[in-house]
């Protein structure tokens, strides 16, 4: 097997609280800087900026996931990440369903602005992508998986919209892939505080909102080949591979 550097978890200019440098283009030849192998597009309630950015990683090597980055009803946000263009647009039309009809004001919120493959907006998003979702996380869950997904609580040792900031534990009918630490967190103290046993994965990501931090922080995959099933088995340990947080 190999070491594949994964970051699965960053922001574009579509998320209101990104930089408007997060573009495309740049994500990519940050993440490539870096030497992750990895990406996945993670903007907030939202996929719609995931098939740009799988254009311009095209030739480079880079294996560009799609996703997003929920906000359940009870506030808790989740990666969820999806294997191709059919399911990341099954889940796109979930989203658009449960998301809250409240405009969005640029003023306070940052802007949210899609764009094509040359930089130009395309479109300005209209309703702030920042609000939960009329949905409870565990029905989020289960429809991630039931179109084949992978379902991760975000930044879980967070002391707002984490798993256990918002439910104090693990339910034990919440089926996870795994959970991401913040890109500061220590993985002993994080299990030992929450009794996370070891046949749930850890991993670590940069929660990039800023060109520099893009690749910050990363999760060694130690697979056969980066691809999405692979990915799969890294995480819930199956097959001999694996995930591992290392520098």
């Amino acid at each position: 097997m190999k070491k594949f550097r994964a970051d699965l978890h960053v922001h574009t200019v579509l998320s209101p609280c990104a930089d408007l440098e997060m573009s495309p283009d740049k994500i990519v030849k940050q993440a490539l800087k870096r030497g992750i192998d990895i990406l996945a597009i993670t903007d907030h309630n939202s996929t719609k900026q995931c098939e740009i950015v799988k254009k311009h990683a095209e030739g480079t090597g880079l294996l560009v996931v799609n996703g997003c980055e929920i906000n359940s009803q009870e506030e808790v946000h989740a990666i969820c990440l999806f294997e191709d263009d059919y399911t990341r647009n099954k889940f796109q039309h979930f989203l658009d369903h449960y998301l809250p009809t409240i405009p969005n004001r640029p003023e306070y919120h940052g802007h949210q602005v899609l764009v094509d493959r040359n930089n130009q907006i395309t479109e300005y998003y209209p309703n702030y992508l920042g609000n939960p979702l009329m949905i409870d996380l565990e029905t989020i869950g289960k429809f991630t998986h039931q179109i084949n997904g992978l379902f991760i609580p975000a930044h879980i040792d967070r002391p707002i919209n984490s798993l256990y900031s918002q439910f104090g534990y693990l339910a034990t009918d919440l089926k996870v892939d795994g959970m991401q630490l913040s890109k500061y967190a220590d993985e002993t103290s994080i299990r030992n505080q929450y009794d996370i046993h070891s046949d749930i994965s850890l991993i670590t990501a940069s929660d990039a909102h800023y060109l520099e931090d893009v690749g910050s922080s990363a999760t060694s995959f130690y697979l056969f080949e980066p691809t999405f099933n692979e990915i799969r088995w890294a995480l819930n340990q199956k097959n001999g591979r694996f995930v591992k947080i290392e520098p």
